[in-house]
């Protein structure tokens, strides 16, 4: 019988991803709180940049962004803020969306599936994934239970149930 396998990846749904920042923009629109005070979410290109009048509404701004991330089902792992800064008259926040899996972050991946998975499951990198394979069905089950009970600083999706 052939091995079974799956594939460990860290990738954000881009559409998910706009989806949010729409919502997010209708809401500073249509808020109160936000009337005046310069707050917009933008794309610039592979990241977001946030923007309002005063340090404490950019960062108000961010929490209603995330918010809408996690209404959408995007882990607030995958996203990397930066802090407030001064630019002009307004506040900016700079935030990037993390996509693949860093070869650091794969090898600690890696090392947790060999030291506490099922001895019967291996698993390998390639490039900015991991593959992971087995005879046993259920020891592949048990090591996607294993590391979705791990907090890891990356978001991880399991691809590929073969």
């Amino acid at each position: 019988m052939a091995d079974s396998s799956f594939d460990i990846v860290s990738k954000v749904d881009q559409m998910e991803a706009e989806n949010a920042v729409n919502q997010a923009q209708k809401e500073l629109a249509q808020r109160y709180d936000f009337k005046g005070v310069g707050a917009s979410v933008e794309w610039t290109g592979e990241s977001l940049l946030l923007k309002a009048s005063a340090e404490e509404r950019v960062k108000a701004v961010l929490e209603v962004l995330e918010a809408k991330f996690i209404k959408r089902g995007i882990s607030l792992r995958s996203l990397d803020a930066g802090e407030p800064f001064p630019s002009g008259k307004e506040y900016r926040i700079e935030i990037s969306l993390k996509n693949g899996i860093s070869s650091e972050d794969a090898k600690k991946i890696s090392k947790i599936i060999r030291d506490e998975a099922p001895k019967t499951v291996k698993s390998q990198i390639q490039g900015e994934e991991l593959r992971v394979q087995s005879k046993s069905r259920d020891d592949l089950q048990a090591t996607m239970a294993l590391l979705k009970g791990k907090d890891l600083e990356v978001a991880l999706q399991f691809v590929n149930f073969r």
